[in-house]
């Protein structure tokens, strides 16, 4: 009698903890789909400072396992409890009988809850050390995991090591008669197929999909495949062109620029041209409101350098160290080794001619409805924002570009 009313104690218990797990990982697969999905969405309740925030640990590949959002791995496994706790009356059920084979639900549960726990530890070392920013709603998981756990193991013999060892055991024994080793091998092919397909597509993960098209081009540091000149790419003259519209201040513009230096690498016939489209009211007449203030005197030093023959490595200089002033930029420069004139660069950068440059640039891009950056154009078509780098090749492969590695 002792024993039945300890289980009903700790199935109580249990129930309600797993019942604010469920209502927690709801609430944080909304918040994941919120920060992922939705570009107007306001910043959750969680997300009250640069560290504490479950928006932008949502928004990074560490929020993920195999393609699935943690969320919904959460929601499986209080899912998954659920059923175990219901499970003497599910198996009664004629279409539920393989059930069971669930014979020590309480074991089952500890194992689940002190595994689920470790876990939780990782995630959070990850999180302080790797992201630096913690989730507060993860956080309450993990402690609901680790209280589920003990819950159940209360009572056990050999505590939480006797739990695990039953649980294997009962697991082998669920596997030897063949129709439930089919059915298993079925379920197993079934998992990994779906797993499989969420991690290649990244269909859940933007973040995931991001880093797979963007993470070599994003990374902090000097462009790897930096050149030095005014030319990137083939001199000669029936070369390729492909065109690039951009903005020092546009994040996204410092991956399409290391993208379009590695192109060359891997084309024998094209050639990049840069084109200044800063979003800058200091030069731009078709903004309304400032998106990328200090982009104008950017391209007017960049443009410059051009005219001493050094444009590509200053336009390189530029994305790794974004100066904003002119104080700024003029100290980088002078510190950079480039062996720039600094007098003349200084009067170009504030000459007609550089100015007339600039705008040329600017009317040419909006004429074509480009208002954004970077964008990208390669014969008549113009392309807005970054193509993955596979798309890149590809695209430009279609207008001509011959890669190096190909024979014919």
């Amino acid at each position: 009698m002792e024993n039945v009313n300890n289980d009903l104690k700790k199935y109580i218990i249990i129930s309600i903890l797993v019942l604010l797990g469920v209502l927690i990982t709801i609430d944080l697969a909304y918040i994941y789909y919120e920060a992922n999905f939705n570009q107007y969405a306001l910043p959750s309740f969680c997300s009250i400072s640069d560290f504490v925030d479950c928006d932008g640990v949502a928004r990074t590949t560490e929020s993920q396992f195999l393609g699935v959002p943690l969320a919904y791995w959460g929601l499986f496994l209080y899912s998954f409890i659920v059923m175990l706790l219901g499970v003497d009356k599910l198996k009664k059920v004629p279409f539920l009988k393989f059930l069971e084979v669930f014979k020590n639900k309480f074991h089952y549960i500890a194992s689940l809850g002190l595994i689920s726990f470790a876990i939780s530890m990782i995630l959070l070392c990850v999180s302080l050390f790797e992201i630096h920013k913690i989730c507060v709603m993860c956080m309450i998981t993990y402690l609901l995991n680790l209280a589920i756990g003990l819950t159940a193991v209360k009572g056990i013999e050999g505590g939480f090591i006797g739990a695990i060892k039953q649980s294997a055991k009962d697991f082998l024994d669920a596997l030897k008669p063949l129709p439930y080793k089919i059915a298993f091998v079925v379920v197993m092919i079934c998992a990994v197929g779906f797993l499989g397909w969420t991690f290649t597509s990244a269909k859940f993960s933007p973040a995931l999909k991001f880093s797979r098209e963007y993470g070599e081009f994003t990374k902090e540091g000097p462009n790897p495949y930096a050149v030095q000149g005014n030319i990137l790419g083939s001199d000669a003259k029936d070369a390729v062109v492909l065109q690039v519209f951009s903005d020092y201040k546009c994040p996204m513009c410092k991956a399409c620029n290391v993208m379009i230096h590695k192109v060359v690498t891997e084309f024998k016939n094209v050639r990049v041209e840069h084109h200044a489209m800063p979003l800058d009211t200091k030069c731009n007449k078709y903004l309304q409101q400032e998106f990328h203030q200090g982009s104008c005197i950017m391209a007017q030093y960049a443009e410059a350098a051009q005219m001493q023959g050094k444009f590509w490595e200053v336009n390189s200089l530029f994305f790794e160290l974004r100066p904003s002033t002119e104080d700024e930029i003029i100290e980088v420069l002078e510190n950079s080794g480039f062996d720039l004139d600094i007098d003349k660069l200084r009067k170009d950068a504030h000459s007609d001619a550089v100015n007339k440059i600039i705008q040329k640039d600017i009317d040419f891009a909006v004429s074509h409805k480009q208002i954004g950056t970077p964008a990208l154009k390669m014969g008549k078509d113009f392309e807005m924002g970054v193509k993955g780098y596979h798309d890149l090749k590809k695209w430009v492969e279609a207008h001509g570009g011959k890669p190096k590695n190909k024979l014919f």
